[in-house]
């Protein structure tokens, strides 16, 4: 069954009707009910408000890294460990194929269904899980493979475990060989980029988001319980922290938002899948123009031009 949000009822109950009109094999109906299902999409959708935009980037159907993987890539197989410590679930990495270009692509995972999110740990990832991506990525540096990277989590884990095992170094280390990493990279938010969590795997050439997708350095939940001492008022963070994909191109933090349909990627998997494979191999071709040094001199310095200051 399909989930629905408070502003998109409007949209279930036609797309409902659209259902018994096919069953009906009465064409017209659809056509005239197809036609108003655009019109709302339009109505509803080019005018959310940043909290909304929270919510579809938090969407119980969005697509996770896997459903994209299995979209996007053709013969691949996955990578396990960091070779230290154990598999972490809530990261992925997968060499395979997008379109004829052989591809790492490295991503955060939440899971469905009580038992698989358990598995994943709600996309919270390990400091082994950083490990295992850094190793992926060092792998795709030795033969000269680009790398994709699928931002979608709350944030990295903040357990005992976590800490005894160093998570602020695992991630510390990410950010620092990342940056330095000699092959092409992308990284894309594709749903919920939380704090350093996600930075870990989001040093990139090309940082982009999804449309519906937010990024920041804690959760508007945790923003409003610090300020206001009250998690409730998370609307209001949400408004006042700017972590839409819009604000953060605005603000020159991002280099690009990504077209995923206008309806959603939790309605229009295949067609959110697309963009990020356009964009990827796009920005892809870009990168291989450039040479090495080029290409490196261009990461630094849009690594270090974030920010202002005034004497």
């Amino acid at each position: 069954m399909a989930t629905y949000l408070d502003f998109e009822y409007k949209i279930k109950f036609i797309q409902e009707d659209i259902i018994s009109a096919r069953v009906r094999h009465d064409e017209g109906a659809v056509e005239e009910l197809t036609k108003n299902l655009g019109k709302e999409v339009e109505k509803i959708y080019k005018n959310l408000s940043d909290f909304q935009k929270l919510q579809l980037a938090r969407h119980l159907d969005r697509p996770y890294a896997l459903d994209y993987i299995n979209l996007i890539m053709r013969d691949k197989y996955e990578i396990h460990g960091d070779r230290h410590f154990r598999d972490d679930a809530a990261i992925l990495c997968y060499m395979g194929y997008i379109g004829d270009e052989k591809v790492m692509v490295i991503g955060e995972q939440k899971g469905r269904g009580t038992k698989n999110k358990l598995k994943r740990n709600f996309g919270m990832p390990h400091p082994e899980g950083y490990r295992k991506a850094l190793r992926a990525a060092k792998m795709a540096e030795k033969f000269g493979i680009p790398v994709l990277m699928l931002v979608d989590t709350p944030g990295a884990y903040p357990g005992l475990g976590a800490e005894e095992r160093n998570q602020s170094e695992a991630i510390a280390r990410n950010l620092l060989e990342l940056a330095e990493l000699k092959t092409p990279t992308v990284s894309i938010v594709i749903g919920e980029g939380g704090s350093g969590g996600a930075l870990a795997i989001g040093v990139a050439d090309k940082f982009a988001m999804m449309r519906y997708s937010v990024f920041s350095v804690i959760s508007p939940e945790g923003c409003s319980a610090i300020l206001w001492n009250d998690p409730k008022k998370a609307e209001a963070a949400t408004n006042a922290m700017k972590i839409t994909s819009g604000d953060l191109l605005e603000l020159d933090l991002i280099d690009d938002v990504i077209d995923e349909p206008l309806i959603g990627a939790h309605r229009d998997r295949d067609g959110a899948a697309s963009a990020i494979s356009d964009y990827f191999l796009g920005e892809l071709a870009k990168l291989r123009s450039m040479s090495e040094d080029e290409r490196m001199e261009a990461r630094y310095n849009k690594l270090v031009k974030p920010g202002a200051f005034k004497e």
